[in-house]
């Protein structure tokens, strides 16, 4: 039976691991440059529209949020990295955060990167999967935004992500929060970590 999301709520924001919500539910984390689209990915897989607010401005997200998915797991917001316009020691104490949490958490199931579709991986986001990798820690690759590109753009931006990503093109997975398009294998992936 597929993965379905029956309620999520929004639960708090940390910006030190002992915060941490003392309930120790399994988490998927959610990964990704500034203004990507984790916001916009979280309410569309909650069907909820503001569960994670979304912003126009880059880097708006300087916590660690926790959302409690079918009052038994964690969806966790992990605060967008790139250019944030904030000061370089916020962006240094961000990245000690995200490093920490990734490196630390032992309810961390797996971690869903998000790259925008309409450009080419960033070195900040090769350099994530490395030390995903590093640290054997599952994860899937969604690009997003695919709704913004014409399809012959969107397969020519999925094969060079692919070859600079050294990944498969079919482990990637294509995600429009207007149409929900990539939706249901991202559910399906978080629900066979969890079996």
């Amino acid at each position: 039976m597929p993965f379905k999301i029956k309620n999520a709520d929004y639960v708090k924001s940390v910006s030190k691991l002992s915060d941490l919500p003392k309930n120790r539910f399994p988490e998927i984390a959610f990964a990704g440059r500034s203004n990507v689209g984790k916001s916009s990915v979280l309410n569309k897989l909650a069907n909820i529209k503001k569960l994670a607010k979304i912003s126009s401005t880059p880097g708006k997200t300087r916590q660690i949020n926790f959302f409690l998915i079918n009052k038994n797991l964690y969806f966790v917001d992990l605060p967008g990295y790139g250019y944030a316009r904030v000061s370089k020691s916020l962006k240094e104490s961000w990245g000690r955060l995200v490093e920490e949490y990734l490196k630390k958490s032992q309810n961390l199931k797996g971690v869903i990167l998000l790259l925008d579709a309409r450009h080419q991986p960033f070195e900040a986001d090769l350099q994530l999967i490395q030390w995903l990798d590093f640290y054997r820690r599952e994860k899937l690759v969604v690009l997003t935004k695919i709704d913004k590109l014409s399809r012959s753009s969107l397969l020519v931006n999925v094969k060079k992500a692919s070859k600079i990503l050294n990944l498969d093109s079919d482990s990637l997975v294509l995600f429009s929060a207007k149409t929900g398009e990539g939706k249901e294998k991202i559910l399906n992936w978080i629900s066979g970590l969890l079996d």
